[in-house]
């Protein structure tokens, strides 16, 4: 009778899902631009891996849309066309505002206190015109009512969907005016939360999400040449 070794297919099973979100993070963080080539010899050498674990990975985050695979000529990272941007968007504000309403019902005092720490944090670094720190701050929010909405096939959906844009969407250049209102906003959504009041805040957040579309498109939503 023949030896099973399970600990093998568990140990490159988890390789290559690590090496995955290793290179979905450069690619949210933008340190692979959309278009940007896949380079396999690079990425091994600062992994410390070799090609298999990597090409599987790239296997991965081509089915989520993330890469594109080219025949014979590797991988590079996917673009988004302004109506697949337009449609993407429609997308993430619907699971939000669901996640807004969901969060009402279960939010804790505890997350509470957390989220609204973390937006007069966001406050000041707008104030100081810390681009990084504020965009750092408005992404954990929005992530922070996504968990307190206790619905993990939601937030799953969320986190698939966002990666491909998350990048511009937190970062994308916005006019002084444009920035303020987002800060508004934002403002707004604490008070919403304290009275537990899930319509009104899926409505705000519905709002807030559509208004980053002409910002994103500028910057990413593209058509491709």
């Amino acid at each position: 009778m023949n030896r099973i070794e399970p600990s093998i297919g568990i140990s490159r099973r988890y390789l290559h899902d690590e090496v995955a979100d290793r290179m979905r993070e450069l690619i949210n963080e933008g340190e692979l631009e959309p278009r940007a080539r896949v380079n396999e010899s690079e990425l091994t050498e600062r992994f410390g891996i070799s090609r298999t674990p990597l090409r599987e990975a790239i296997k991965i985050l081509a089915t989520e849309g993330l890469l594109e695979l080219l025949p014979n000529r590797g991988a590079r990272v996917a673009s988004i066309s302004r109506n697949e941007l337009e449609e993407m968007i429609e997308i993430i504000a619907g699971l939000e505002a669901t996640a807004c309403e969901l969060a009402c019902r279960s939010i804790t005092e505890d997350e509470l206190d957390t989220i609204e720490a973390m937006h007069r944090d966001m406050v000041a670094a707008w104030q100081s015109r810390d681009e990084a720190n504020y965009f750092r701050l408005n992404r954990e929010i929005h992530e922070a009512i996504m968990v307190a909405s206790r619905n993990s096939k939601l937030r799953s959906l969320y986190l698939g969907l966002t990666g491909r844009i998350q990048r511009s969407r937190y970062s994308a250049h916005q006019t002084e005016a444009q920035w303020a209102l987002a800060v508004e906003e934002h403002e707004s959504m604490i008070p919403l939360l304290r009275a537990r009041d899930g319509d009104g805040l899926a409505t705000l957040m519905r709002r807030h999400i559509r208004a980053k579309k002409p910002v994103i498109a500028a910057m990413y939503g593209e058509e491709e040449s």
